[in-house]
């Protein structure tokens, strides 16, 4: 029985991408956010319980790229799609732009796949942190719309995301394979600062996460390098 636990919870991840992408495809930005949490703690989660359990397997990698590229790919290239075709400069086809971020996720978990230098930290950014920043935009909008509403700088987050998503700028996992302050503390700081951020600003707080996430982890390399 123990070793259906990570494909379900992975499948759990699966289901709230597509509930995400449904309110996503009806204008509710704001449920779909949280569907997005959702299906990060799912991802989160599956992964943890395979080590745990020490089931891993060639369908649970697969099942999980799978159900990633639903809910880290397909589901932020339709939020990007809403806020393009809601912008004040657009027209019938510029907002399937958007649908760049698709591509160049399914190509980033192509890639992790197949990739040995990505068993224990990323190269390129990772598809639930391109997602969470994608998603954080709308709430953003709220506060600030003449920016959030300027298709130029939309189209520009979508080039910039999807080139992040299959670069080779190296990004630390937030795995631990240890507790130790020394090995870990760009990563303990990172998750502190972040969390008061968080905190303190909620979703319009990511933008400033994934530059913090970017920073920490060139420090941190550089670090272990020393």
């Amino acid at each position: 029985m123990k070793k259906h636990v990570p494909n379900a919870l992975t499948c759990a991840n699966l289901l709230s991408g597509c509930i995400g992408i449904v309110f996503a495809f009806k204008g509710d930005l704001t449920i779909t956010a949280y569907a997005v949490l959702m299906s990060g703690i799912f991802d989160f989660f599956d992964g943890l319980s395979a080590r745990l359990l020490n089931v891993k397997s060639e369908i649970g990698k697969e099942l999980d790229s799978l159900a990633d590229m639903v809910s880290f790919g397909f589901l932020p290239s339709v939020v990007m799609f809403q806020l393009i075709a809601q912008s004040n400069y657009t027209s019938a086809y510029l907002p399937y732009v958007a649908f760049l971020i698709a591509i160049f996720s399914a190509l980033r978990l192509a890639k992790f796949n197949i990739d040995t230098r990505q068993t224990e930290d990323f190269i390129g950014l990772n598809t639930p942190m391109n997602t969470l920043f994608i998603v954080s935009l709308p709430f953003i909008q709220k506060d600030h719309p003449e920016i959030i509403n300027s298709t130029f700088l939309l189209i520009g987050l979508t080039i910039l995301m999807s080139w992040l998503l299959v670069s080779e700028i190296k990004i630390y996992s937030l795995k631990f394979g240890s507790l130790n302050w020394k090995d870990n503390k760009v990563k303990y700081i990172f998750l502190m600062v972040s969390a008061l951020l968080i905190a303190f600003m909620k979703f319009a707080a990511i933008p400033f996460v994934l530059v913090l996430y970017i920073s920490s982890s060139f420090l941190h390399f550089r670090n272990n390098e020393l």
